[in-house]
């Protein structure tokens, strides 16, 4: 199979008529829609697999909490979301790949995108959930030029996320990149001057609030440093929007999936008031829902 990322045959049409979807019917409005779309839909003749969808979700707030939502207002329409928890990053995209659940809800764009390539995978992105911007924080220094000779730096040890941190170290004038590489693409390889010697210590990502203790600097999702107490206001470095644009975190499915019964249903229940209500509220608000960007224009734009 040949890896997948944007829809195949218009993107942006294809994301123009669910951009229009959502912006026409919201929340349970859509979703009560949603019956009239093919006799197949909700109506009493639909089988019970007709009217399931299985997803596999990461056991995180921001992932379980939506979800939740999503299936008491799907519930209502007749339908059955079936989640499937794991902490696990590896096997929730093959088995969407495979077929066992209808999409995933753990990644960002740019971990999809790699994933999908080095393992030859045919997914795609359905639709954005929330962002989930970076920064780096220290518990001892206040600024990155105050980071000693020799600094220990801990990054995450994906290949999709470990140039985040090198990126904002470059940007605040610590390290020298290759410019020429994306973000999604840098690794320690692409590192071209290192005056203060830091040392990386590469972490799994979600280790990295748990490390933040035994290094001088750290990188971390703006979700974890919040559930320690750090903002972005207390950042040595942190990312702007635009350089966020690949790490936003979505729903992902086989191709084609956004634009099924059960892709459409799940984006309106996912992407409902009740849902933004539900983000709004968790840590001050510090995870954003951009449902009006492009997801086919961002991917086109950043690959």
């Amino acid at each position: 199979m040949t890896t997948s990322i944007s829809r195949s045959s218009s993107p942006l049409a294809a994301a123009a008529s669910r951009r229009n979807f959502l912006r026409g019917a919201v929340g349970l409005g859509a979703l009560a829609s949603l019956g009239a779309v093919s006799g197949c839909g909700l109506t009493g003749g639909a089988s019970a697999a007709e009217k399931t969808i299985t997803i596999i979700v990461t056991e995180s707030a921001p992932y379980q909490e939506p979800i939740k939502i999503a299936q008491g207002l799907l519930e209502e329409q007749g339908w059955e979301l079936k989640p499937t928890y794991v902490t696990d990053i590896v096997q929730p995209n093959i088995a969407v790949a495979n077929g066992e659940f209808d999409a995933n809800f753990f990644q960002h764009g740019a971990y999809l995108q790699q994933f999908s390539q080095d393992n030859n995978l045919d997914l795609e992105a359905s639709f954005y959930v929330y962002s989930s911007p970076a920064g780096l924080w220290s518990n001892s220094y206040a600024s990155v030029d105050e980071l000693p000779d020799g600094a220990r730096v801990a990054l995450p040890v994906d290949p999709s996320n470990n140039g985040r941190g090198l990126k904002l170290l470059a940007q605040a004038g610590v390290i020298e990149i290759d410019e020429s590489k994306s973000v999604i693409q840098l690794s320690q390889q692409d590192i071209t001057a290192n005056p203060k010697n830091l040392e990386f210590v590469e972490v799994d990502q979600q280790s990295l609030a748990t490390t933040f203790e035994d290094v001088d600097a750290g990188f971390m999702f703006v979700r974890l440093a919040a559930e320690i107490g750090l903002t972005p206001e207390t950042a040595l470095a942190f990312e702007a929007t635009e350089d966020a644009l690949p790490f936003i975190c979505l729903v992902a499915g086989q191709p084609g999936f956004a634009e099924t019964e059960k892709g459409q249903a799940l984006q309106a229940a996912l992407q409902s008031p009740e849902v933004e209500a539900w983000f709004d509220d968790y840590i001050g608000g510090v995870l954003e829902t951009p449902w009006d960007r492009d997801i086919d224009a961002d991917f086109a734009e950043w690959s």
